[in-house]
């Protein structure tokens, strides 16, 4: 929560937050530990072995032990591997969003933070997410690299131009949380700030149901897809037409010119709506134009997220 006192450590507000912080603590006990160690055997060895300290026995001549050059590079082997396993699991679990996370577009640009609710609600450098819900972040940026971060959530993620990112998050307790964005940017960097509002999830709903009736994603998309006629060449209820067709694209294999097969994800599309030459599917021709400079991010948005919604029929 947002608080001018003094920390050494910012709150744990997500589900994530003391898994990081587990393991954080652990890398700086084991440095901590090592670094005492070493230290107090320097001291011990410097007084012991000075020069003029004739009581001590220096005739030993140094030896060889096999078993002991096999223990050192077995043991730390063993340690740092299970380090990296515990590292690379909270990692995938991280960027792996459970099925039903709500899904909120962001579009980042010098130097604000623009958000998108399912329906349609808009906010700018600030974020309402309800208490106990996983939100699924969908990000891109209209200019630099950004990258949001919020320090009581232990979430920072890169925000690309011309690709989508994503990060997920649980927020497990109510309040306001600082949002920065943790990637230099420009000379306002600094002023590119915000806030996380965690909401109970009876008062987040009335908060989304205020205001004035909102267009959603979903619906903005379609429009935009009939506006820009792309409805004469892609059949949305599944029939095969001058191009592709689009129900039940996402997530669903596509075989190119080429014999080469790609996964047809965010990325996919967006780049087939700018650059539709550059992965043709096999059995079409590159008939369709580009539409790079016609549509901006939250138009691309607007319209994966309608082409998202077309179910296989």
């Amino acid at each position: 929560m947002i608080d001018d006192g003094f920390r050494l450590l910012p709150e744990q507000a997500s589900t994530l937050a003391p898994h990081v912080d587990l393991l954080y603590y652990f890398l700086l006990g084991v440095a901590l530990f090592f670094t005492v160690l070493i230290t107090v055997l320097i001291i011990y060895f410097s007084i012991k072995y000075r020069r003029g300290n004739t009581r001590v026995d220096r005739s030993s001549r140094p030896g060889h032990s096999t078993l002991l050059e096999i223990i050192w590079m077995v043991v730390p082997l063993i340690f740092s591997m299970g380090i990296f396993g515990w590292g690379a699991t909270l990692y995938f679990s991280e960027y792996r969003p459970p099925a039903g996370a709500m899904e909120i577009r962001t579009v980042a640009k010098q130097w604000m933070w623009k958000f998108q609710h399912p329906n349609g609600h808009r906010e700018i450098n600030t974020l309402h997410i309800p208490l106990g819900q996983p939100i699924k972040m969908i990000m891109i940026s209209e200019d630099v690299i950004h990258s949001l971060y919020v320090p009581a959530f232990r979430v920072k993620r890169d925000v690309l131009p011309g690709s989508y990112s994503s990060c997920w998050f649980e927020a497990t307790r109510t309040g306001d949380f600082h949002l920065f964005c943790a990637e230099y940017c420009g000379t306002n960097h600094s002023r590119m700030i915000g806030r996380v509002i965690v909401m109970e999830p009876a008062e987040y709903e009335d908060w989304l149901g205020g205001g004035s009736a909102k267009e959603t994603p979903v619906a903005a998309g379609q429009r935009l897809f009939e506006e820009l006629r792309c409805v004469t060449c892609h059949r949305p209820d599944g029939a095969t037409g001058r191009c592709p067709p689009l129900a039940g694209l996402l997530g669903r294999e596509v075989k190119l010119t080429g014999g080469a097969t790609i996964i047809a994800d965010e990325n996919y599309l967006r780049e087939s709506i700018l650059r539709p030459a550059a992965k043709v599917v096999e059995g079409f021709q590159p008939l369709m134009p580009s539409y790079d400079g016609q549509v901006d991010e939250e138009q691309l948005i607007q319209l994966i997220s309608y082409i998202k919604s077309l179910a296989k029929p």
